[in-house]
């Protein structure tokens, strides 16, 4: 069981976390902001903590998320989205997606104690989620979501995901959607081009490249001037590289990709 309580939450972005007290849940209460293109967002709050825990190592639930008014349906696909990208990291035997943070919260909280029971002195788990606007330009909206879920050991798992909206169409776009039919292999060898400038810029010889080599990624932000391709830790290059970006300049895209995701 959770105490709920309501806070009040800024119109735009603010720096810094969410404050959070022992035993609280905190609610959104959330103001709308008008974007370009007529595509509205409300930021939403959420902070859950462990009941019946020892103090320093209750595990926490932190949630900083948008929503888009008169568009349930991109609302509810956002926190599905950032629900499943804190699924299946734990040790935990359940991978199922969470349908609600509550729930979320709750078996993770579960999962934290039992993990207590065999190490004592673990220390308390941490979820942290963040939906954030990372771009917009033509109609198009592309929101960045991150997780961080930390289950003991040396560091937690970062992990980072693009939801790119077409504002015209109300629906979220893929990779596919977004090449020209037939140029997935061109595609590749744009990102390949991408990976080799990101080798030259890291100083990363050929042992590098051998031991960390370049793999399809379809996690794709289309910004006016370039695309911007994101990789997870260990995809490919070591947990001290953090995730790498890779940017591949519009003018390599043309005749790659659809004109509409090219316009500036």
């Amino acid at each position: 069981m959770f105490s709920e309580a309501s806070i009040s939450v800024a119109r735009h972005w603010a720096g810094g976390g969410v404050m959070v007290g022992a035993l609280a849940v905190l609610g959104g209460c959330q103001t709308g902001s008008p974007a370009p293109e007529g595509l509205n967002t409300e930021r939403m709050e959420k902070s859950f903590v462990e009941r019946d825990c020892p103090a320093g190592r209750c595990a926490t639930v932190e949630v900083e998320s948008l929503r888009f008014p008169g568009a349930s349906g991109l609302s509810e696909q956002l926190r599905d989205e950032l629900l499943s990208m804190g699924s299946g990291i734990t040790n935990g035997e359940s991978d199922v997606v969470a349908s609600s943070w509550k729930e979320y919260a709750q078996t993770f909280f579960d999962e934290a104690k039992a993990a207590r029971e065999r190490v004592p002195e673990l220390p308390g788990y941490q979820a942290v989620f963040k939906a954030e606007i990372y771009d917009r330009h033509a109609a198009l909206t592309t929101v960045k979501l991150d997780s961080y879920v930390f289950t003991g050991g040396a560091h937690g798992m970062p992990l980072t995901e693009f939801m790119v909206i077409d504002e015209r169409e109300r629906r979220v776009v893929t990779l596919d959607d977004m090449l020209r039919e037939g140029q997935t292999p061109a595609y590749r060898e744009a990102l390949s081009r991408a990976h080799l400038r990101w080798l030259e810029k890291q100083q990363a010889d050929a042992d590098f490249a051998e031991s960390w080599p370049l793999s399809m990624n379809r996690n794709v932000a289309p910004f006016a001037d370039e695309w911007r391709v994101r990789y997870n830790a260990y995809d490919i290059a070591p947990y001290s590289y953090g995730q790498p970006e890779l940017r591949i300049p519009a003018e390599a895209l043309e005749g790659i990709a659809k004109p509409r995701y090219l316009e500036r």
